[in-house]
């Protein structure tokens, strides 16, 4: 495997009109995140409407679409972060809404920034990060994911003196402790080299073989959006399946 330092070790048409619903799994599977009709309006624009969803275990949603198109805004919905116009986002067939921490417990959230605190160290943002997502970690589990994320020998930094990539490293260093059934990424790849972009694939694959489920936006061609995943592209015009 290679490390990453690179050491071995349905979506809505233009018209509004949604497409059919596809799916890699068989109709008896049980869904496990639902989302149907959701319209998000940001200022006096509707980014988009009409927009139904279903995401079941070991299922990969590979979200496309321009700058604007509503990428980030509707990630942002499907963790509960941004209340629809209209629609409604199910996980096991409850509201998010209704199921609060519950449904915060099985998610992970990264955004498109790193979203790490600067003054502390790489240590301390992923022990406050974990203790914010509901579990402690041991002190050997902090520093086996900050090495397996290439951070040996910055891990007691303060992270203003790390680079943008080495702070995107810290943030994605939750993936690797995190119980959460449902990673939402915005743009993971940002910032990182070839072989962080390889490794993060791998970690991502893994999690999905587990199981897992991941949405997820990025502008880099990698192997991991290709092949049988689904995918969903937004903006006027545009056309996609989930």
């Amino acid at each position: 495997m290679v490390g990453w330092d690179g050491s071995h070790h349905s979506s809505p048409r233009g018209d509004g009109t949604p497409h059919p619903v596809l799916s890699t799994k068989s109709t008896d599977d049980v869904l496990m995140l639902d989302a149907k009709d959701l319209e998000c309006i940001r200022g006096d624009r509707r980014l988009f409407h009409g927009l139904t969803l279903h995401l079941a275990p070991g299922e990969l949603l590979h979200v496309h679409g321009r700058n604007g198109s509503g990428k980030s805004t509707l990630l942002r919905a499907l963790c509960g972060l941004f209340t629809p116009t209209r629609g409604e986002v199910r996980w096991n067939g409850s509201p998010i809404t209704s199921l609060r921490e519950e449904f915060s417990r099985e998610v992970l959230y990264l955004g498109h920034k790193a979203a790490i605190k600067d003054d502390l160290s790489a240590l301390e943002n992923l022990r406050i990060a974990s203790t914010l997502d509901g579990h402690s970690l041991a002190e050997e589990q902090v520093w086996q994911a900050l090495e397996q994320m290439g951070l040996r020998g910055f891990e007691d930094l303060p992270s203003k003196h790390l680079s943008q990539g080495q702070k995107r490293r810290v943030a994605l260093a939750r993936l690797l402790v995190s119980r959460a059934r449902l990673w939402i990424l915005d743009e993971p790849f940002s910032a990182l080299d070839s072989a962080a972009v390889e490794a993060l694939q791998a970690v991502i694959g893994s999690h999905l073989a587990a199981g897992g489920m991941v949405i997820l936006t990025t502008h880099q061609e990698v192997a991991l959006t290709q092949g049988e995943v689904k995918q969903l592209r937004l903006g006027k015009g545009e056309k996609g399946y989930v």
